[in-house]
């Protein structure tokens, strides 16, 4: 079953009051004593942190899912999964960019995506503290600000000569991955480090050309894709085939000569 653009209509309603909720919890912990934690030691011994931002913004977006849509299922970076087989679940990371959020750089996101029978159908890219949420669906991609919509649409670029790129930190890249994004990087005008997913929304502004990640998850990557795609542009495996719901390596692009070029140099 599609869903009508009434329904799309209502769902991306929604996820800006989830934005504006998890806006709430976030806000009064960022640039002030947030309770770091690191949770890689538990896992792959890399630094990897949470505060009490990321734990408080989920549980306020699981709150409010639960109050109004008590059918559908959760899976969020936090606290796990809840009925992730449902018709509708919601994929969430409260704040994806947690180590800009530690350091007080305005660049950390709260990602929030709708999937409809496994397929995100909605996204939200929000920044609280700048006041932004950037919206897709098939019915197309804006930026809300303000209280004011403006559509987005990526810009064309006829080559990754020519392309203005991304990515959260070129160390992110092990083994045979790191020549493959040296390769993109070499190829491209210029990179710029440390944005992780506001990157995403810059190309769907049409200020950036494209974006390269490495071992996403799920909750890193699904809000980009209604995203990117209602503002005309392109995200794909490094392979070219179609992100699943288990994340993976990423490449966003605005332009399909960008994207086709720099698949090349990835697969």
């Amino acid at each position: 079953m599609t869903l009508a653009d009434a329904d799309l209509a209502a769902f991306e309603a929604f996820a800006l009051e989830l934005q504006a909720t998890a806006g709430d919890a976030i806000l009064p912990l960022f640039r002030v004593e947030n309770g770091l934690e690191d949770k890689g030691p538990a896992k792959n011994g890399e630094f990897d942190p949470v505060t009490l931002a990321d734990r408080g913004g989920e549980a306020a977006i699981r709150r409010l899912i639960a109050e109004r849509y008590p059918d559908h299922g959760v899976i969020g970076e936090e606290y796990g999964e809840d009925r992730p087989e449902a018709e509708f679940v919601w994929v969430l990371d409260p704040v994806d960019g947690t180590r800009a959020f530690i350091c007080g750089l305005p660049v950390w996101t709260t990602l929030i995506a709708l999937r409809h029978r496994g397929r995100p159908v909605v996204g939200a890219i929000g920044q609280a503290y700048i006041g932004e949420v950037f919206l897709g669906s098939r019915r197309g991609a804006s930026l809300v600000r303000g209280g004011e919509i403006f559509p987005l649409r990526v810009r064309p670029c006829p080559a990754l000569g020519e392309a203005l790129i991304a990515t959260t930190d070129p160390n992110i890249f092990k083994g045979e991955d790191s020549g493959r994004w040296a390769r993109v990087r070499a190829a491209a005008r210029l990179a710029r480090y440390g944005c992780d997913a506001y990157a995403y929304a810059m190309v769907a502004m049409g200020s950036l050309d494209a974006v390269v990640e490495t071992r996403l998850k799920a909750w890193d990557i699904e809000a980009a894709i209604p995203v990117i795609e209602g503002a005309g542009g392109f995200i794909t495996h490094w392979s070219g085939d179609p992100i699943g719901p288990d994340g993976g390596n990423m490449l966003i692009a605005g332009d399909a000569r960008v994207r086709d070029e720099a698949i090349k140099l990835l697969s």
